[in-house]
This record gives structure tokens, sequence and C-alpha cells, in this order.
């Protein structure tokens, strides 16, 4: 019953969300409610799924039925991250002609993109109140710094995602392994 939950809950996150960053607030509905991880863990596969190659929702769709069945659980939960595009695809591709300079088509992707947005704000404050609190709810103000400052290595100083990926690690790992904040 599990692997069908599983299952289930990916086709709905497949079906319901554009890729990328908007399959992150139904990923982690989906896995809290079903108590297959808490929302530090989600955050945690959120974060690992980031620093992976390959498309974020499969790499969540892996960790995650890692994490609540192992091997079988994650062939599952990505046969059904997939299915949704594959079925949609082929749709797509049946009637890609006909609705190529389809004026309405263009009307309804304009409202869908500003939903994506806020989805995607949402995540943020979530994702924020999860890495930047503890769990009294008090703020760390050394995250809140190093969050800062990695924000200024990618936007100002051009730095590669893996490069502030490798900075951050190893300044966690000091601030909180070695001096032991």
């Amino acid at each position: 019953m599990l692997l069908l939950e599983l299952f289930w809950s990916f086709v709905k996150i497949g079906f319901t969300s554009f890729g990328g960053l908007s399959m992150i607030p139904l990923i982690s509905s989906e896995m809290i409610s079903h108590g297959w991880m808490t929302a530090s863990e989600v955050s945690d596969i959120v974060a690992i799924a980031e620093m992976t190659p390959g498309p974020l929702g499969l790499n969540c769709a892996t960790f995650a039925g890692m994490r609540a069945a192992g091997v079988i659980g994650a062939f599952v939960a990505n046969m059904g991250a997939l299915s949704p595009t594959f079925t949609l695809a082929a749709l797509a591709s049946v009637f890609f002609e006909h609705f190529r300079d389809n004026k309405r088509l263009g009307q309804i992707m304009t409202g869908v993109r500003p939903a994506c947005v806020g989805m995607v704000a949402g995540v943020v404050i979530d994702l924020a109140l999860v890495n930047y609190a503890d769990s009294a709810g008090k703020i760390d103000v050394y995250s809140l710094i190093l969050g800062a400052v990695d924000l200024v290595l990618l936007i100002k100083f051009k730095v590669s995602i893996p490069k502030v990926l490798l900075f951050s690690a190893l300044v966690g790992i000091i601030l909180y392994g070695v001096i032991g904040l």
C-alpha cells in the first residue's frame, strides 16, 4: 500500500506542478501529510536534489522515495513523477500543430506564470523558516549572514553554484562543527 501511495503522490505532484521549484510545496505537503518526512528532512532533500545533477523533481522523487520505501520506493516515486510528463508530452505532440498559434493558450500561460511565482515565494518563506531558525523559532544570525554572503557571491560576483555550495559547507563545518555555535 505504501508503494501505491508513493506512486499516487508523485503522480499528483507531476500533474499539478510545472517542474522545478514549483514542485517543492507539493512534495513538502505530500511527504509531511503522509508522515514520510519532517519539514527539516524535506528541506534537506531539496538541498541535496539541487546539488545533484538532473531535474529537481526527479531528484526529489528519488530521495523521497528512497527515504519512504528504499530502492523500490525511489523507482516507484520516479515512475509516478514521470508518468504525467510522459502522458502530457504524448498528448501535446498529437495536438501541437493545432494549438501552436492559439491565442487562448497564450492567455492561459500568462495567467499561470504568476501562480508559479507565488508558489515559489511560499516555498522560499517556508524554507527560510526551517533553515534560518531553530526549533524554538529563534533566528540563527550566522546562517542568515551566510545566506546573504552566498546571495552576494551568486548575484554580484557570479560565483558558480558548486563553488558557493562548497564554500557554505566549509563555513558550516567550521562554525557548527569545529567552533560549535
